[in-house]
């Protein structure tokens, strides 16, 4: 697969006080009409915040609206998310909107944890969080972190991929993370089993994480989107005939970095969507998301 570039979509530059720098991690509620574009942004003092924003893919594919508030704000004081809340994915079922999403809190032997969230609103702009804790506990499957889950419902089952933290490793007195894709079940997108499946794993020695993953689900056939790391992010892609085991091949993203610009040291956090009948992706490129959201039509 080809994808033209369309250019920037979404830069984050003082627009409001949650919108300091970054616009990174874009989700689209595709049942919204205009779009509705979900994103994630950093105030001055770092910390995360999740917006919302309109966009027309008729006109010159601008972000036409945003709204002047965050849709959900760092949690308080000693919650597993005080320190940000960064966008992962919106699912809209039975009349109800899911944002999941990751929460942040600082450490002191590692620089962060990282826990997936769940916040719901039935009108898609008001949101509440399910519970102050987080959605995905640390277990013993999962004993480091959660984070970015990305969710699809599939008849009666939920369908989640999540990353997963496998260790912290010091790299020249440093600590630095390592994580992978894992699968979970649900039955009402609340209570997850994670039996430890693991979708996705490292590829080699230099590879050690992986950016949130996008799933769609066409002609019964699952199409995974997402970034993995090695020196810098670049964009995999992956397919799979039941969700749970998955073919590789990272020559079919079909996206690569700019020879020079807002992108051209990276390409991460891919979100691919349909609409009217063209497949579109949504990404970052430089800084994790500082350069803001770009588009991209399959060719």
């Amino acid at each position: 697969m080809q994808w033209n570039k369309e250019g920037l979509v979404l830069q984050a530059a003082g627009q409001a006080h949650w919108m300091a720098t970054h616009a990174a991690l874009p989700a689209v509620d595709t049942a919204a009409d205009p779009l509705r574009l979900y994103f994630t942004s950093r105030d001055r003092q770092g910390r995360s915040h999740i917006g919302v924003a309109t966009l027309d893919l008729g006109g010159d594919h601008r972000a036409i609206t945003i709204s002047p508030d965050p849709i959900l704000s760092p949690g308080p004081l000693g919650a597993f998310d005080d320190a940000g809340v960064t966008g992962s994915c919106i699912v809209g079922h039975e009349g109800r909107h899911y944002l999941y999403y990751t929460g942040w809190s600082l450490g002191v032997s590692v620089p962060f944890y990282l826990s997936a969230g769940l916040a719901v609103s039935d009108n898609g702009t008001t949101f509440h969080r399910i519970s102050p804790a987080p959605l995905l506990e640390r277990t013993a499957v999962d004993p480091y972190l959660t984070a970015s889950p990305w969710v699809v419902v599939d008849g009666d089952v939920w369908r989640m991929w999540y990353v997963s933290g496998t260790e912290w490793e010091s790299i020249e007195g440093r600590p630095r993370h390592r994580y992978l894709i894992r699968y979970a079940e649900s039955m009402d997108g609340q209570h997850w089993n994670r039996p430890g499946t693991v979708c996705l794993g490292y590829r080699d020695a230099a590879e050690y994480a992986f950016g949130r993953p996008c799933v769609i689900l066409e002609d019964g056939r699952f199409r995974m989107w997402y970034s993995s790391r090695g020196e810098r992010y670049r964009l995999g892609y992956a397919e799979s005939e039941d969700g749970v085991n998955w073919v590789r091949n990272d020559a079919q993203a079909g996206l690569l970095p700019s020879a020079e610009g807002w992108d051209s040291e990276m390409v991460t956090y891919p979100m691919v969507f349909r609409h009217h009948g063209r497949l579109h992706m949504l990404y970052n490129g430089n800084g994790y998301g500082r350069s803001g959201i770009g588009l991209a039509t399959a060719a």
